[in-house]
């Protein structure tokens, strides 16, 4: 699924400070992403361990599904109000 236009006024509803959604949304994508990577090298260890490799897979009968991308999922967790998140101290008291 392709990202679409979000307007501003969307944002607004979740912070008054454009700059701090794009850095939510951008921290949450990179958690997405690191978590993905994570559950790969998981899965590869596992089928390491399990010997796996001796099967011989048709290629054919393989079918690719692409998850939706890090990105489009970080902005619509944003925008429906799924994040929560926190100033650090610094920010906090300046």
């Amino acid at each position: 699924m392709s990202l679409k236009p979000v307007s501003f006024s969307k944002m607004d509803e979740q912070t008054d400070d454009i700059y701090e959604a794009v850095v939510v949304m951008s921290q949450r994508s990179k958690q997405i992403l690191r978590d993905r990577l994570v559950e790969t090298m998981l899965k590869e260890e596992e089928e390491k361990e399990m010997g796996v490799f001796d099967e011989i897979i048709d290629p054919d009968s393989v079918t690719f599904q692409e998850p939706e991308k890090e990105t489009t999922v970080a902005i619509d967790e944003f925008l429906k109000g799924k994040l929560s998140w926190r100033k650090s101290t610094e920010e906090a008291s300046e």
